[in-house]
Formats: structure tokens, C-alpha cells, sequence
């Protein structure tokens, strides 16, 4: 599809390109405010899998603190998610640098959200086909519940995204998007921070 292969990627780093001007006084402000609040670093970076599953370095901003207990061992999430940082991922201003990710080639903005590396071997091949296309800063399952729905309803929406890329999908996909942001729904799964790990089978 001349869409998928050539118009997007153009447009992807076009956009990235033109909304980091403008972005950038609130990349400096955010970053700031986790330097006062959270300390160092500012930047959460961790290898996630990309297009065909080939390795990359997501890039957020750091919205947890580094609290851990008297034996050492790292607070749970919900502990050590307050404060500035806490409104910082409800504002899902955590996602600006990955507009850098975008620059580089390694994301687009609309795609299947990148997992964790662990993940891989747990797929299905038919779940696997999520990495037929580049991860995206927001997709179908985004804007259709984002962290509030099972596991198994988030890859039916980047199985249907692979499958039916279009101009006006992205399009749709990004208004949708901006009024999520807005409203913050979907942010949490019902007892948990963000959302339960996938082990395979939920």
C-alpha cells in the first residue's frame, strides 16, 4: 500500500518534526519539573520491540520515584506514582519524547503501542502480526479503552489497525486521541497503575 509505505513514514517525521518547535517550551517545562520533584534521571528509557520485533530505546519521561523499603526492594507502582508525576502520565505528557522516536524512524504516531521485550515469546502468530508495522505513540486500542480493556480485546484493535491502515484511520485515530487526552479516560486498568502484565493467556 503506497500509504503505509511511503506516505506515512513521510508524514510521521514531518509531523514529529513540526510539533517539536512548538513543543519544545513544555518538554523543557516537564522535564524541569521531574528534575525538582522526582531528581534524576528525567528520562525512563527501555528496549522495547519494534517493527518485525527488531529491539529499539523508547524514550518517556520518568514519572515514579526511585522510593524503595527497608530491604531495598522498589515500592509497588501505585506507591511510588504521585504528585507531579502522577499528573504528568494522567496528561499523558510522559509520551513527548517519544516524538524523537518518531524522528529516528523507530515509531510512528498511529501503530500497535510497543510491549515489553518479555512479551515476544508469550504471542500467538497471530498476535505476533502487531509487529508487521511500526509501534505508534496512540492506536485503535488507544482510543477504544487504552489500558481499561483486557488483553485480548487490545490486540483484536492492532491486529484490525494492521490490517485496514488508511489516511482517514489515522486521521480518525489522532482527534480521538487529542479528546482522550482531554477527558483521561482509560489511563488505569481497575487496580493497577497502568495495566496487568500479559502472561500469555489474558
Amino acid at each position: 500500500m503506497i500509504y503505509a509505505h511511503i506516505f506515512k513514514p513521510l508524514l510521521d517525521r514531518l509531523l514529529a518534526l513540526l510539533l517539536l518547535i512548538p513543543a519544545l517550551p513544555v518538554i523543557l517545562l516537564v522535564a524541569f519539573s521531574i528534575r525538582l520533584s522526582l531528581g534524576s534521571p528525567v528520562l525512563f528509557r527501555q528496549v522495547r520491540p519494534g517493527k518485525n520485533g527488531r529491539p529499539f530505546a523508547i524514550y518517556k519521561f520518568r514519572t515514579m520515584t526511585n522510593e524503595t523499603d527497608a530491604s531495598g526492594v522498589p515500592l509497588s507502582d501505585h506507591l511510588r506514582l504521585r504528585g507531579v508525576g502522577k499528573f504528568i502520565r494522567s496528561a499523558s505528557l510522559d509520551e513527548l519524547p517519544q516524538l524523537f522516536n518518531v524522528l529516528k524512524g523507530e515509531m510512528s504516531f498511529i501503530g500497535p503501542r510497543p510491549l515489553l521485550m518479555e512479551y515476544l515469546p508469550l504471542y500467538t502468530e497471530h498476535q505476533n502480526r502487531r509487529h508487521d508495522v511500526l509501534p505508534g505513540i496512540t492506536g485503535l486500542a488507544q482510543i477504544n479503552g487504552r489500558n481499561a480493556i483486557s488483553w485480548e480485546k487490545k490486540f483484536e484493535y492492532d491486529l484490525e489497525y494492521v490490517q485496514h491502515i488508511s489516511f482517514l484511520t489515522d486521521l480518525k485515530i489522532i482527534l480521538l486521541t487529542v479528546k482522550k487526552v482531554f477527558v483521561r479516560e482509560g489511563i488505569a486498568q481497575e487496580g493497577h497503575v497502568t495495566m496487568e502484565k500479559f502472561n500469555g493467556k489474558n
